[in-house]
């Protein structure tokens, strides 16, 4: 600890050092509020009492790791934070939730809730089928050469090269048709959407 610039609470962790344990005290009272304010944001209201306990204990066990080079504040902070996360470990660890807890108002939430999700993934996959549907039909309007340069170069998104290159075109006719293709859909298409 800092020798040359002591703290009222440097002070009183020296004094604990010590031997007397009843200076211990001075630090509950003083850090007390900081304390339960930061186990009041992490753990359930009814359990805040018994973790800022288990807070103060940890830090009388470990307070002869503090340093005094940051203040007691900080170091009884972490320890708080620390103390909340063992809480929520060991809550998690013999956790049992019964499903029976759950109300009725829950369970019809809970059937409202997967019934509506299911028919929005219907809705989602018919709307899906209505559009390759759609698709297909205005790529059936288009000449063979059309379609051939829409579908590979927008729909499997390959590039001018390598279109061109599976077509037997030159670079600039699949970008001169598939331009000219795309115009074309599209005004098939105007009508229907």
């Amino acid at each position: 600890m800092k020798g040359h610039d002591i703290s009222p609470d440097v002070a009183v962790v020296q004094e604990v050092l010590e031997g007397n344990v009843d200076a211990f005290e001075a630090l509950v009272n003083r850090h007390q509020e900081h304390v339960t304010r930061i186990v009041g944001n992490h753990v359930p209201h009814q359990r805040v009492d018994e973790v800022v306990q288990s807070a103060f204990v940890n830090a009388y066990r470990s307070l002869k790791t503090f340093r005094g080079e940051k203040p007691f504040r900080n170091w009884i902070s972490k320890i708080s934070v620390r103390c909340c996360y063992d809480f929520w470990r060991e809550e998690y660890r013999y956790r049992e939730t019964p499903i029976s807890v759950l109300s009725n108002e829950t369970w019809d939430m809970l059937d409202r809730l997967t019934a509506d999700q299911a028919q929005d993934e219907f809705l989602r996959q018919a709307k899906q089928e209505e559009a390759v549907k759609l698709l297909d039909w205005a790529l059936d309007q288009l000449s063979p050469e059309d379609r051939m340069v829409v579908t590979l170069t927008a729909l499997e998104e390959k590039s001018v090269a390598e279109a061109a290159g599976l077509l037997g075109w030159t670079s600039v006719n699949v970008k001169v048709r598939a331009h000219r293709a795309r115009k074309k859909l599209k005004k098939i298409l105007k009508p229907a959407i």
